[in-house]
């Protein structure tokens, strides 16, 4: 009987792995252009796994990709991602993957992912990690604690667009048929103006709850890595020509993913963004998409929970693990700060509010 050792290397995917050996590979997903291909036969893969957000992330904070995986030539059979995240301001760590929503690591059993994380934690030691973060997957680790709880909700897209619809609260029905008679018009699109008008009222959103906006450069690296490619859609809702409501949309497979949300407030009564999601569920529903996942909530945003359930989603939980890199535990979750930020952040002028974001989200990951 042959006894598997994981061996660490920096080989390009098509390397040769020895009979009898699990090799551990350490690689840079953007600088592979197979890796979305081999992605596709992995069970469990997500946009997420693909190599259009790290390049993202990479291009918009300088992020360092360092994915280990196990599996031959081109095909991951395994894969543990993890983005470098080096701020001066928050120290140096680990992270699977910033930004993210979920993205649980891809491994066909146990055993596999305890060699992907031993070698993780050898190289968190070598580059001087606070510790490595994993945003799904919590099963993995035993019985360690969750660092972050959230829940997730996910609709079945099959079945056909009347009974899609009949699956929708009332609330949710009524509200898009309003928004139908509400002489709205929804556009798709994929280029930079779309994306631009959406940053504007994400900017608006954001200010509305207190929570800084992402800088418009990452949105710009998300319309040339990810939109650009074919890879989802922005979704504009307009009234007399001018953006009220927006979505941006990625896809994977047959998953659409529900990424980013904005709105004006003056214009609510109309229901843009009910029409927004309604329109993009159609569309890819009819194109063959299977299921929307509509990302993280906080337990606490009920008012969110309620929105995203009226479509006739399932829930599930989605658990962060943290691990220290020095003592080996693990972090417990912390019960929520108060909003004072919050508060503080909506007072400000826009311009120092838009700065705020700017600076922040290197540092914060």
């Amino acid at each position: 009987m042959h006894e598997s050792r994981a061996v660490a290397t920096d080989a390009p995917p098509d390397s040769a792995a020895r009979p009898g050996d699990a090799v551990v590979r350490r690689i840079d997903p953007t600088a592979d252009a197979q890796w979305d291909a081999g992605l596709a036969a992995c069970p469990g893969a997500s946009f997420f796994h693909t190599a259009a957000w790290p390049r993202v992330l990479q291009s918009a904070y300088g992020f360092k990709p360092v994915y280990f995986t196990l599996g031959g030539a081109g095909r991951p059979r395994s894969v543990l991602p993890l983005m470098e995240v080096d701020s001066w301001l928050t120290g140096r760590r680990g992270i699977s993957l910033p930004f993210t929503d979920e993205c649980a690591p891809l491994c066909a059993n146990p055993d596999s992912f305890r060699l992907l994380h031993r070698e993780a934690l050898d190289y968190a030691k070598l580059r001087g990690w606070k510790y490595l973060e994993c945003r799904g997957g919590r099963s993995l680790f035993g019985d360690a604690p969750a660092s972050a709880s959230f829940l997730g909700h996910r609709l079945d897209l099959r079945g056909g667009e009347a009974a899609i619809f009949a699956r929708f609260d009332g609330s949710a029905r009524r509200a898009v048929r309003k928004a139908e008679q509400s002489g709205l018009t929804i556009e798709f699109s994929r280029d930079l103006a779309a994306v631009r008008a959406f940053h504007r009222l994400l900017c608006k959103t954001r200010k509305r709850h207190g929570v800084p906006p992402q800088p418009f450069h990452f949105f710009a690296g998300i319309q040339r890595h990810i939109l650009a490619q074919n890879l989802g859609w922005v979704v504009l809702a307009r009234h007399g020509g001018i953006p009220v409501a927006g979505a941006v949309y990625f896809h994977f497979g047959k998953t659409l993913i529900y990424k980013y949300g904005a709105s004006d407030e003056a214009f609510q009564h109309l229901r843009a963004n009910n029409l927004v999601m309604w329109e993009a569920i159609k569309r890819h529903a009819q194109e063959g998409f299977e299921m929307l996942d509509f990302g993280r909530t906080s337990p606490i945003n009920e008012g969110l929970r309620k929105f995203k359930l009226s479509w006739g989603t399932t829930e599930h939980r989605i658990d962060y693990v943290r691990q220290d890199r020095r003592t080996g535990g693990f972090a417990a979750a912390k019960a929520d700060s108060a909003d004072w930020h919050a508060r503080f952040f909506k007072m400000l002028p826009n311009p120092v509010f838009r700065l705020i974001g700017a600076v922040l989200y290197k540092h914060v990951a």
